[in-house]
């Protein structure tokens, strides 16, 4: 199904803040309309964690007061959601899985802090899967979240709820992390926008190798005003990138003589399929039509740098889930504790080796770009697998295949958006992938919103 009238739960960022600048809305309706949405679809799509009606409802009132007294901030009255893993003060960060003890988080993380200074109203958390190592939405703390497109398909993973609530109407903003494609290929999945940042633009706590925090909008320009609130420099995340004024984009940016390399299949994973791969293929074409250079790149990952990278987050993740006492231990999603349990049994040099191919990543991902401003390719190679899956192949030996396309740059810390470029048959959305070079946030930004004015026309968000 699909909505026939927009409310007040779909106006874009943008759209909110000029009604209240101009005194035609009020944060105050809005909020409750929203709310109204959530309330209604949260029985068939379970994608909010720690949901606060009433504290929403006290921040619209403030916000109210603030335009009313001409002293509002850069996203006052705005709706947002976190991902479960974005600690918000008061709330407990079960990070998706039944073996957390749930204490409340004493401060905000810097994304969260930087949203509530700028007078976002916060709505609550979103879900995600145990421990964020999964592509779907199977978790052992929060209920199975479903994609608002189909319910009988995942939304992804792991910015599950994220995307789910994007695309369902739960406000304009949503904060996603990602540290092999955990933005990306929900948003994807779920037809919105979804941003992997230069690592280090946005401060993560804790800070880890190729992790980030990123915007998650239905709209590209709402992605860029996120990023102009959260990409700010914060003590706690060592790092983090040194302030900078990059002057966010809110209007396409040029297309003419831009040289783009073309990627539909990267040659590791599963393959790219064939509905996929035409609707990548066409948006390149679009964006040739608009007097682009668009060139072929050859495949650059490889088999060794995929594996290494299961065995050394293998490794990883049991180093923390055996320190666990075993009654907690054994409360983690099934499929995440058979993964990891086998890092158990690998060498040290095995785990050397797999941790050296976060560096071999990074150096092809890099070199893939050379003499290119952009790179195209799938966010996803397949369409989203069925909800009752942990993985594409439900098969907890072969968790990565999904991933080949976005974990890369992850380990180089180049910046890609999702975006919308088509739907399969049965009108799943297919995400485009643009990546650019290493702080070239702003220019990924740019391309991304001339190719949302270059692509047919989007159809109409799901009715959940």
């Amino acid at each position: 199904m699909t909505r026939t009238a927009t409310r007040l739960a779909d106006l874009t960022a943008h759209e909110l803040l000029a009604a209240y600048r101009a005194g035609t809305l009020s944060p105050v309706e809005v909020v409750e309309d929203v709310l109204a949405r959530i309330e209604a679809d949260e029985p068939r799509l379970h994608a909010t964690y720690a949901l606060d009606p009433d504290g929403a409802r006290i921040a619209a009132v403030d916000s109210a007061a603030r335009w009313r007294a001409g002293e509002a901030r850069p996203l006052d009255g705005v709706p947002v959601t976190l991902k479960d893993n974005i600690a918000t003060r008061g709330v407990p960060t079960p990070v998706g899985t039944a073996a957390t003890e749930l204490v409340p988080a004493e401060r905000d993380a810097p994304a969260a802090a930087r949203v509530r200074e700028a007078g976002a109203v916060i709505l609550g958390k979103t879900t995600m899967p145990d421990l964020g190592m999964l592509g779907s939405s199977q978790s052992s703390f929060h209920p199975v979240t479903r994609n608002p497109w189909d319910l009988t398909r995942t939304p992804g993973g792991s910015s599950s709820g994220a995307a789910a609530a994007a695309a369902a109407g739960y406000g304009p903003l949503h904060l996603g992390t990602d540290i092999g494609g955990s933005v990306r290929q929900p948003a994807g999945w779920n037809g919105i926008a979804g941003l992997k940042p230069t690592f280090g633009r946005v401060p993560v706590v804790p800070p880890y190798a190729g992790r980030v925090v990123g915007p998650m909008c239905r709209a590209v320009a709402d992605v860029a005003l996120l990023m102009s609130v959260i990409a700010v420099p914060d003590e706690r995340d060592h790092t983090a990138l040194p302030g900078a004024d990059i002057g966010w984009p809110d209007a396409p940016g040029p297309v003419r003589g831009r040289r783009i390399g073309l990627l539909p299949d990267v040659g590791v994973g599963l393959a790219t399929e064939r509905v996929v791969r035409r609707a990548v293929e066409e948006a390149a074409r679009a964006l040739e039509g608009a007097g682009a250079v668009v060139e072929p790149v050859a495949p650059f990952l490889t088999r060794e740098m995929l594996d290494g990278m299961d065995r050394f987050w293998r490794a990883r993740a049991w180093s923390d889930l055996g320190a666990l006492p075993e009654e907690r231990r054994a409360k983690v999603l099934p499929a995440i504790l058979e993964w990891a349990a086998a890092g158990a049994d690998l060498t040290g040099a095995e785990v050397f080796h797999g941790y050296s191919q976060m560096d071999a990543m990074a150096v092809a991902a890099h070199r893939a770009l050379a003499g290119l401003d952009f790179l195209l390719l799938p966010t996803a190679p397949i369409p989203p697998f069925p909800v009752e899956y942990a993985s594409a192949f439900d098969d907890p030996a072969r968790p990565f295949e999904h991933i080949a396309t976005s974990l890369p740059f992850n380990m180089s810390g180049q910046p890609a958006i999702s975006v919308n470029c088509g739907y399969t048959a049965g009108g799943l959305p297919i995400g485009l992938q643009i990546v650019g070079r290493r702080f070239d946030d702003a220019g990924v930004l740019a391309l991304a919103l001339a190719y949302e004015e270059l692509r047919p026309p989007q159809r109409p968000w799901p009715a959940v």
